[in-house]
């Protein structure tokens, strides 16, 4: 028996590695090129500096690679030892399934263990620390679009530095169009360079306006004014947050805010600063908690899937009695697509409590798991 575990556990953690660092790989791939990839095209990003952002990206995209890996390792190790009609000497030697899978069962819940750390505490923060990285690399490339001593277009205008300090400028004149169709023209004493969740714009402080619209023409001392390098445009006056942005963004920046550059999501927060989050939320604006609940039970009940594939994987791969890697792979990326739809449709409706968001999280767990107890013990009797 002893010879059999080790035998399974050895295949099961080389499938496991290889289809974990696939999935990984893609995922990387997914996430960090989008970001980064414009930049080191640039000239704006160093070698160093990507691979350091992928390293801080492979804790975030391990959460989902480690289930998806275990699934398919299970699906693959078993499906070959069916089909090579190791199970069924196995099976006249006396042994029951339930016996020599123990040792995968035991697996699957200290990966459990391993995915909760990671989805709770390790993603997040390598979360925060890659958008950290994400908002320098894109102020780096935000002062080379506003060189010193230079008129620069801009879309739907120019504008001229006099001096520049890293993000910091001084001297600025500004002449552009609105949105709204305005002509606008500003002279700021100073101004800086901001780049948050992949926007760079441009606040200029203690500023004169003249503003020319259909309406009239304005002009005037101002105290703020947003020039979005990307063409969006508003006066720093009129931005009002709804109770949304309250949830997401004011206390979010109460509990972490990484050198004033940006705003935590809620999606990137520890569970203990989610918990801090809701208790600030439940002292200040009431019962406004439903998407830090849903984020929060999220978290925990996807440590869980590592089991749940487990338990569906074994007697799927000795049903499908198929040796091909293709095969396996694409059987994990179904169970994947129904085990997240429950995932996504319990995030869609975190601001409908009335629908309890934070427990259908927890329903793909509870599928899995039932219908694969009952698909292992028809396993194990030969059904």
């Amino acid at each position: 028996m002893k010879t059999l575990h080790l035998y399974l556990t050895r295949q099961v953690l080389a499938t496991l590695l290889m289809t974990v660092a696939v999935f990984t790989f893609v995922l990387l791939l997914g996430n960090a090129l989008k970001d980064i990839l414009a930049l080191l095209i640039g000239g704006q990003a160093t070698l160093g500096g990507v691979a350091r952002a992928f390293g801080l990206l492979i804790p975030w995209v391990l959460a989902f690679a480690l289930p998806m890996g275990m699934l398919t390792a299970a699906l693959l190790v078993f499906g070959r030892f069916s089909a090579d009609q190791e199970l069924t000497a196995v099976r006249a030697g006396g042994v029951s399934l339930v016996a020599l899978i123990t040792p995968i069962l035991l697996l699957s819940l200290m990966l459990c263990g391993v995915s909760a750390w990671i989805n709770m505490e390790v993603a997040p923060r390598c979360r925060v620390a890659f958008i950290r990285l994400r908002a320098e690399m894109g102020l780096k490339l935000a002062a080379a679009m506003l060189p010193e001593g230079r008129y620069t277009g801009i879309p739907g205008g120019t504008v001229y530095v006099g001096s520049r300090d890293g993000d910091e400028l001084h001297d600025i004149i500004a002449c552009y169009v609105s949105e709204k169709g305005e002509d606008i023209f500003c002279k700021a004493a100073s101004g800086r360079i901001a780049s948050t969740n992949g926007e760079t714009t441009l606040h200029l402080y203690d500023l004169w306006t003249h503003v020319t619209s259909a309406s009239g023409t304005i002009y005037g001392p101002q105290s703020t004014w947003t020039i979005g390098l990307g063409g969006n445009t508003k006066n720093g006056a009129d931005d009002k947050p709804s109770v949304t942005d309250m949830t997401y963004g004011q206390l979010a920046k109460e509990l972490r805010e990484v050198e004033g550059r940006f705003t935590t999501p809620t999606g990137d927060l520890t569970i203990d600063e989610l918990y801090r989050m809701k208790s600030t939320l439940e002292e200040q604006q009431g019962d406004l908690t439903m998407p830090l609940r849903v984020q929060m039970h999220r978290q925990l009940a996807f440590s869980f899937a590592c089991f749940g594939f487990t338990l569906v994987g074994i007697p799927l791969g000795i049903r499908a009695h198929r040796r091909e890697t293709n095969v396996g792979f694409a059987i994990a990326l179904g169970l994947v697509l129904v085990y997240y739809s429950f995932i996504i449709l319990g995030q869609s409706l975190q601001t409908h409590s009335e629908w309890a968001p934070y427990l259908i999280v927890w329903i793909p767990n509870f599928i899995f798991q039932a219908a694969g107890a009952v698909m292992l013990w028809r396993a194990n009797r030969g059904i």
